[in-house]
């Protein structure tokens, strides 16, 4: 049939084999879209976004039970793709920094320069934030965080990556669907942030009710920041974050 594939040229096309697809199947990832009388798999078209998404998290090194979360959790394909398209632009940045990194040393190396410790380790990890987390929410805030954050495995740290960057795809989907800030989809959303924000040690409110100035100050943040505003697709996406933001404190907390 016209835009399927069997489980042979699907495999192929991927770079992976049937036997892998298979096991996606038994997992519950990947189930063909028919099956034929031969008893052969065939796979669709909404199957073959899927697989890219399985292949590319794979890749991220998130492992099976973490990438059927990720999975479960989506609506559409847009969004799905909406999502990984977040995570590869992050994965980028980083991977940009590193290589900005490695020639900044290979440079001053070469040229006898006095190295500086920020610029060798600059995309490594989390902590080039440090002085700005410290300034707005004090060194104990920082502190706890680090150790939560030092103390999560690879697959921990990327799987809650994986689930941040679902929830700010979540939010530009949103956005873009003209969703009112005080609507029940918005609020789902805002009701999902604010618990991801109070799963992070050293935040206001960590383990506790969550403080309802540090939510409100937060979206201020997101839509001042262009740092943060490039997360929910720009100033737009931040304002709508902020409203949304906004009603659920004032109603909660």
């Amino acid at each position: 049939m016209a835009g399927e594939w069997s489980i042979q040229d699907l495999a192929k096309a991927a770079g992976t084999t049937s036997r892998t697809l298979r096991h996606y199947g038994e997992r519950g990832l990947l189930e063909p879209s028919r099956i034929g009388a031969n008893g052969y798999r065939y796979y669709d078209q909404d199957a073959l976004v899927r697989l890219q998404r399985i292949l590319l998290l794979r890749e991220l090194g998130l492992g099976l039970p973490a990438i059927a979360e990720v999975l479960g959790g989506e609506r559409d394909t847009a969004a799905a793709l909406r999502t990984h398209l977040a995570l590869l632009e992050q994965e980028l940045g980083r991977v940009r920094r590193q290589i900005e990194s490695v020639r900044t040393t290979l440079q001053k190396t070469e040229g006898g320069e006095q190295l500086m410790a920020e610029e060798v380790f600059d995309g490594f990890d989390h902590t080039r934030h440090k002085d700005e987390v410290i300034e707005r929410w004090g060194e104990q805030a920082y502190e706890s965080g680090d150790r939560w954050w030092r103390g999560q495995t690879g697959e921990q740290r990327r799987a809650w990556q994986a689930a941040l960057a679902q929830l700010n795809a979540d939010w530009i989907d949103a956005t873009e669907s003209a969703s009112a800030p005080d609507g029940e989809r918005a609020q789902e959303l805002a009701r999902r942030h604010v618990e991801w924000l109070g799963g992070i040690p050293g935040t206001p409110g960590h383990g506790a009710a969550p403080v309802k100035e540090y939510i409100l100050g937060l979206g201020e943040m997101y839509v001042a920041d262009e740092r943060f505003a490039a997360n929910y697709g720009g100033t737009r996406g931040a304002a709508f974050v902020r409203d949304a933001l906004t009603v659920y404190a004032q109603r909660n907390l």
